[in-house]
């Protein structure tokens, strides 16, 4: 019976496959089918569950399509419904505390720098609030340079880096990078923010391991978003959390016996957040050393400590003497360290190579103005040819905190030889974490407004630390940030930072 059956399914089997295989041949003659059929193949391999739901979406397209029972009005009743349609504001209004905080931002009339001149009075005040760390703003040769560049080239470079919009000044700045930090080769983005988040993604993908430190920066907490790779999560700056993760994720793996898969540690070299224990990466040759010992990748972002930290500013690895190849991605700041624009990735050549092609701000960006590019490789020769400028900028950072650290009513964060010092109202029980319900967050951003409104009109420009509140993966107490810059003198800083701590003094006795 089985083989009587058969045989009366066989003409209808042929018909089938040959019906089938007709189609198939004539599906290929489309131009373009070819690249539809190879999108589906490799979406299916790598994630069945979306070939599902695009074969549910499409035929939900293809029903409405064909039922098309729309809503008919007539010339009249669409006349009344426009008449009564209010549109939603854009943004919500502001309220008075955001009006107020809008404000009170000062606006500088003319160039910045170590003493800017305020718009609104015309006075002239030392600068604490910008990233000025090596002095670098201002800088004679470093404008004259520009200018060159500016007369030669234009202002914008009008296309991606990839395309048109890289020219010789953006070269010679990767290879002055490169040369600088002692590795292959580097890459540069156009956005600071974007380096780093786009470095990520480049590397880590769905089913990758990623252990980084919990106090990492917005831009980075981003970067492991955008990338869905495996997140693991170890304590600031805590050697031991950071091992017993590195072994609880190999434990996971070989208990549901995965596949090897790419492993990264992520973390920074000074931390810029306002953190709970905000601090420099101390133990950074450890972790270089469990980088090797478990066979991790280590990406390191340097946007603080590049052009602060070392002998002439090479950041971390010069300070600790470790070799940059042991880094296999060192991002940094352009815009930090050397007082121009964006960021960079340095490493080897493979992977700087990789990211020209899938590290999306570099590809879909457009590249830095010329101007900007020059002006960073004349910084770098800046930092090569005065180290003591470096030495005058510890000097200050510690003149800084020797007088804030005796301010009552305020306690200091932040590891000592940084160059970005926070400061939040001190509490009784001396904890900064934001959970705690003992004080009014917005109580303390007001209190911290007013000292930065007197220190302004005293003659010294400060400015609250700003952050996305909810947002961040860790939030913090509101601070005021001071940036040390080697600019000034430091009998300049001592005076600058006594203005801060009567203003604190002031402000504090008034709410007393």
């Amino acid at each position: 019976m089985d083989s009587s059956t058969s045989v009366a399914l066989e003409p209808v089997l042929s018909f089938l496959a040959f019906s089938l295989s007709k189609l198939e041949s004539g599906f290929y003659r489309i131009p373009g089918s070819a690249v539809v059929a190879r999108y589906v193949k490799s979406s299916h391999q790598n994630d069945p569950g979306r070939t599902i739901l695009e074969l549910i979406l499409v035929i939900f397209a293809i029903r409405t399509y064909y039922r098309k029972h729309f809503i008919k009005f007539s010339e009249k009743e669409i006349d009344e419904l426009v008449d009564e349609w209010v549109p939603e504001p854009l943004a919500q209004p502001l309220t008075e505390w955001e009006q107020r905080d809008l404000s009170s931002v000062p606006v500088i009339s003319g160039p910045n720098g170590p003493k800017p001149k305020l718009l609104a009075t015309g006075k002239i005040v030392t600068n604490l609030a910008s990233f000025n760390f090596a002095g670098l703003a201002g800088n004679e040769k470093v404008k004259e340079r520009a200018l060159e560049t500016l007369q030669k080239y234009g202002l914008g470079s009008c296309g991606p880096p990839g395309f048109y919009g890289t020219i010789d000044v953006h070269l010679d700045l990767e290879r002055d990078i490169a040369e600088f930090l002692g590795t292959e080769a580097s890459i540069l983005y156009s956005q600071g923010f974007s380096t780093i988040s786009s470095v990520i993604p480049a590397f880590c993908k769905r089913g990758d391991i990623i252990v980084a430190d919990r106090s990492v920066n917005f831009a980075i907490q981003k970067g492991i978003l955008i990338s869905r790779s495996t997140v693991r999560w170890f304590d600031h700056n805590d050697l031991k959390s950071l091992e017993d993760t590195l072994i609880s994720v190999e434990k996971e793996r070989k208990k549901r016996k995965g596949p090897l898969t790419r492993r990264f540690i992520i973390t920074e070299g000074i931390f810029e957040a306002r953190r709970r224990n905000v601090s420099c990466s101390l133990k950074f040759v450890l972790q270089v050393e469990l980088k090797l010992k478990y066979k991790y990748r280590l990406i390191l972002d340097e946007s603080i400590s590049f052009g602060t930290m070392g002998r002439t500013g090479r950041g971390l690895t010069e300070l600790y003497n470790v070799p940059a190849s042991q880094i296999d991605m060192l991002v940094g700041s352009v815009a930090n360290g050397l007082c121009s624009a964006g960021g960079f990735c340095a490493g080897s050549s493979i992977v700087v190579d990789h990211q020209r092609i899938n590290g999306t701000s570099f590809v879909f960006s457009a590249s830095m103005p010329a101007l900007l590019a020059t002006s960073g490789s004349e910084a770098i020769t800046f930092l090569r040819n005065n180290p003591s400028v470096l030495l005058n900028l510890q000097d200050n950072i510690r003149a800084i905190r020797a007088v804030l650290e005796k301010t009552e009513g305020i306690t200091l964060l932040g590891h000592r030889a940084s160059p970005i010092i926070h400061f939040c109202l001190r509490t009784q029980q001396q904890s900064l974490a934001v959970t705690q319900p003992y004080y009014d967050y917005e109580a303390e951003e007001r209190i911290l407004q007013d000292i930065v409104d007197d220190s302004i009109a005293n003659g010294v420009l400060l400015t609250r630390a700003k952050h996305l509140r909810g947002q961040e993966m860790v939030e913090s107490r509101p601070t005021i940030r001071i940036a040390a810059t080697a600019a000034l003198s430091r009998k300049e800083v001592e005076k600058a930072a006594g203005v801060v701590k009567a203003s604190v003094t002031r402000i504090l006795s008034k709410r007393r």
